[in-house]
């Protein structure tokens, strides 16, 4: 769904807000927004808004709440309860079940990576019922793409490597998704866990001693807040790496790729920048 279809969805919801409690919020209405997906995320709703004739301060009052540590969230959706905003939007799979457990009568506007269903939001993805909606990317789906274009980039690799976030709601279901995908592809795959800054060097060095010849690095708001990190320590352990997304410092990426590409030797595999920044291609020498 389109970021218009997003803000157009936020604005029914908050359209539909019951007059009886209407009258009790200030002249301007108030838009909550619980976050735990990244600043990145918060910059991109708010313009989106604004965009779409929504001007914090002018005709709509923003109460931003935000946090990177997702034990946090259910007290700050709580907050926004009490606060009584007109909607919610909740970005970040932690935030959409927070906001859903603290409210069963203001309406949420949902933007999360999973499947909403799998994760408790609704009990339909075409009618889902009650005070809540919103739209979902479909992370897993990615993750069997991104094993597939790295053995496709790499296709003499046999074994890879997992970066995933253990305080991640859906860390589970990604580590099983991304094992299923190389089994599928004949790959040796091996999951590494990392909740915090002081886990990387670890885990990049274990992925290392197991010999792992790529990375898949999964979707999740602490990863993107570091990708500029992750990009050094797989340039320095040479290890082709692949993101959900082109917020974890993708020019740097190609930059990798194409080191990469002048270190292969020769009759081997060479790694170039694809257009869009995000991929590689693989040519004969």
């Amino acid at each position: 769904m389109k970021r218009r279809e997003f803000i157009t969805l936020l604005g029914g919801a908050a359209a539909s807000w019951p007059l009886a409690a209407r009258t009790q919020q200030l002249a301007m209405p108030v838009v909550g927004i619980l976050n735990s997906a990244g600043d990145k995320w918060v910059a991109a709703f708010r313009k989106g808004l604004s965009d779409e004739g929504r001007v914090e301060g002018r005709n709509v009052a923003i109460e931003l709440q935000s946090t990177e540590q997702y034990a946090e969230v259910p007290s700050l959706a709580a907050e926004l309860v009490q606060r009584q905003v007109a909607v919610i939007a909740a970005l970040g799979g932690p935030a959409a079940t927070a906001a859903k457990a603290a409210t069963a009568t203001i309406p949420i506007v949902f933007s999360v990576g999973g499947d909403p269903v799998e994760l408790g939001l609704v009990p339909n993805i075409n009618r889902p019922g009650r005070n809540i909606t919103g739209v979902t990317f479909f992370a897993k789906q990615l993750l069997q793409k991104q094993v597939g274009i790295l053995h496709d980039l790499l296709p003499k690799a046999l074994v890879f490597g997992a970066l995933i976030n253990p305080n991640n709601w859906r860390h589970q279901g990604d580590a099983e998704e991304v094992q299923a995908a190389a089994r599928t592809l004949g790959l040796e795959l091996h999951v590494a866990n990392a909740g915090s800054e002081h886990d990387l060097e670890a885990a990049f060095a274990g992925l290392v001693q197991r010999h792992a010849q790529a990375l898949i690095i999964a979707g999740d708001a602490f990863f993107f807040r570091i990708g500029t990190r992750l990009v050094e320590l797989a340039e320095r352990h040479s290890l082709p790496a692949i993101f959900s997304t082109r917020t974890c410092g993708c020019r740097r990426l190609d930059e990798l790729c194409s080191e990469l590409g002048r270190r292969a030797s020769a009759g081997g595999s060479v790694c170039r920048p694809c257009p869009q920044g995000r991929q590689a291609r693989r040519s004969a020498d």
